[in-house]
C-alpha cells in the first residue's frame, strides 16, 4: 500500500514558499491529479520518496539519465572534480575534453560552446543563427517545445502559416511575431512558406523526433525535404536535440537520420544529468560568436567543471558498455510486451530506441501535436494512477514521453508490462 503523507505535507509546506508548490510546472501533477511525490534519493532504476516508497523509474530526470539513477561512475567523477572545485568561472581541461569528444561524436559538429540548459543552448543557436544571416525571422513547428525563451514560446495564430502569438502572458506580441509556426507532417506548407518567405527566415528549429507533445514520428522525406529547403534559401537549419541527441545513437537523430544540421542545441544528457546544455555546428558559424564574432552569449557557470567531469563520466560508460545497442535491445523488448496490450484496446505503442510514449486514442499514432485526441488525457489519468500504485512512476502528463535506462532489467519490463496490463484490466 502506498502511503504519501509526507509528501503531502512537504507539498503543503512548498506551496507557501514556491509558487504552486513546484520548480517546474509539470512536477504539479496538474493534468494528472493528486499530490506529487517528494524524492528523496534515487538509484539505478528505482527512485524513494519521503515516505520510504520505493519506485521503479521511468521519468529519468525527464531523459538525461540515460545510465540510471547515482551511477558509480558519474558519482566519482563528480565527487573527485568537486574536491578540486565546484566552479571556476574559467577555462578547465574537463571542459576542453567534453568538446573533443562531443564534436567526434555528433556529424557536422565542428566547434561547440556550452551553456547550463536545453533553454539557453535553443535561445542561443536562434541568436546565433539571426546573427549570422541578418534575418530576424525564425520558423518552429506546433507541438515543439524548444525551452521558454520569449520568442519560442509561441502558439500557432489563424490561418495555415501565421505570425506566432504569445502562449504564455508576459511575452510581448512583437517577440512572437517574429516566429513562423508550420505544423509537422505537411510538406506543402514547408513549401509555400519558403516561396513566399524564404529570404526573411533566419533559422528552422525542429525537434527531429518530437518528444515533448506525445512521440510524433514524422514520415520518411520530411527532414530530407527540409534540408533541401533550408540550404536552398540560406536558412540555418537547427536541430533541437535536447532530448534526442546522445539518447538515440552516439551522433543522435542526426546520425539516424542521415543528415547533417548546420546547429544542433543538447541538454543534460552531455552532463550526466547534471546542469548542462550546449550548441554547436559548422565553424564558419560558430565563429561568429563572441570573442571571435559579433554575437554575444556569455554564462558564468557555462563549462563548469563538475559538469564536465559528469558528462565524460556518462558517455565513457555509454561507450564502454556499448549503451547505445543496448538501449535499443531494451526498447524492442519493452515494445514487444506492451504493445500488444495496447492495440486490443485500440492503442499504439510509439517508440524511437530508448524513448517511448503510448498514443491512447484510436487509428493510428498521431505526427502532428493538434491530432492528438483531448480525451486520451483522460484515460491517461487512469493509468498513470494505477502504476503508481503499482509502484511504478512514468511522467504526470499524457504529453510526456517515457525513458528507458542501462539500469533497467529484462525483469523490470515485465514488471511495467503486469502493472499496465492490471491497470487497462
Amino acid at each position: 500500500m502506498i502511503t504519501t503523507t509526507r509528501s503531502e505535507e512537504l507539498f503543503e509546506r512548498a506551496r507557501r514558499v514556491i509558487p504552486g508548490g513546484v520548480s517546474s510546472p509539470v512536477r504539479a501533477f496538474g493534468s494528472v491529479g493528486g499530490t506529487p511525490l517528494v524524492l528523496q534519493s534515487a538509484r539505478g532504476a528505482e527512485v524513494v520518496d519521503v515516505d520510504g516508497n520505493v519506485f521503479l523509474d521511468f521519468v529519468g530526470s525527464w531523459g538525461p539519465l540515460i545510465l540510471g539513477h547515482s551511477h558509480p561512475a558519474v558519482v566519482k567523477a563528480v565527487s573527485e572534480a568537486a574536491a578540486r572545485g565546484t566552479t571556476f568561472g574559467a577555462p578547465c581541461p574537463g571542459e576542453l575534453a567534453l568538446a573533443e569528444r562531443v564534436t567526434s561524436m555528433y556529424p557536422g559538429l565542428e566547434q561547440v560552446r556550452f551553456v547550463s540548459s536545453g533553454t539557453e543552448a535553443t535561445m542561443s543557436a536562434i541568436r546565433l543563427a539571426r546573427g549570422a544571416t541578418g534575418r530576424d525571422l525564425i520558423v518552429k513547428f506546433a507541438g515543439c517545445y524548444h525551452g521558454h525563451a520569449d520568442h519560442l514560446l509561441v502558439a500557432a495564430g489563424s490561418g495555415l502559416v501565421t505570425l506566432g502569438q504569445p502562449s504564455s502572458a508576459g511575452v510581448p506580441a512583437a517577440f512572437a511575431e517574429r516566429t513562423l509556426v508550420c505544423d509537422l507532417d505537411d510538406l506543402d506548407q514547408l513549401e509555400r512558406l519558403f516561396a513566399e518567405r524564404g529570404k526573411d527566415i533566419a533559422c528552422v528549429i525542429v525537434e527531429p523526433f518530437p518528444a515533448n507533445n506525445g512521440l510524433l514520428i514524422q514520415r520518411d522525406g520530411f527532414h530530407q525535404r527540409l534540408r533541401e529547403l533550408t540550404t536552398q534559401h540560406g536558412t540555418v537549419l537547427i536541430f533541437d536535440e535536447v532530448i534526442n541527441g546522445f539518447r538515440l545513437a552516439p551522433g543522435g537523430a542526426a546520425e539516424v537520420l542521415g543528415i547533417t544540421p548546420d546547429l544542433a542545441t543538447f541538454g543534460k544528457v552531455i552532463g550526466g544529468g547534471l546542469p548542462v546544455g550546449a550548441f554547436g555546428g559548422k565553424r564558419e558559424l560558430m565563429e561568429q560568436l563572441a570573442p571571435l564574432g559579433p554575437v554575444y552569449q556569455a554564462g558564468t557557470l557555462s563549462g563548469n567543471p563538475v559538469a564536465m567531469a559528469a558528462g565524460l563520466a556518462a558517455l565513457d560508460e555509454l561507450e564502454r558498455r556499448d549503451g547505445f545497442a543496448r538501449l535499443e535491445e531494451l526498447g524492442a523488448g519493452l515494445e514487444a510486451r506492451v504493445a500488444p496490450l495496447l492495440a486490443k484496446r485500440g492503442f499504439t505503442f510509439v517508440r524511437r530506441g530508448s524513448i517511448f510514449w503510448m498514443s491512447l486514442q484510436a487509428g493510428e499514432a498521431p505526427r502532428r501535436a493538434d491530432a492528438i485526441d483531448a480525451q486520451a488525457a483522460d484515460r491517461y489519468r487512469e493509468i498513470f494512477h494505477g502504476l503508481q500504485e503499482r509502484g511504478i512512476c512514468i511522467a504526470p502528463s499524457a504529453y510526456e514521453v517515457g525513458f528507458l535506462s542501462l539500469a533497467h532489467t529484462e525483469a523490470d519490463l515485465d514488471r511495467l508490462s503486469i502493472a499496465l496490463e492490471e491497470t487497462l484490466g
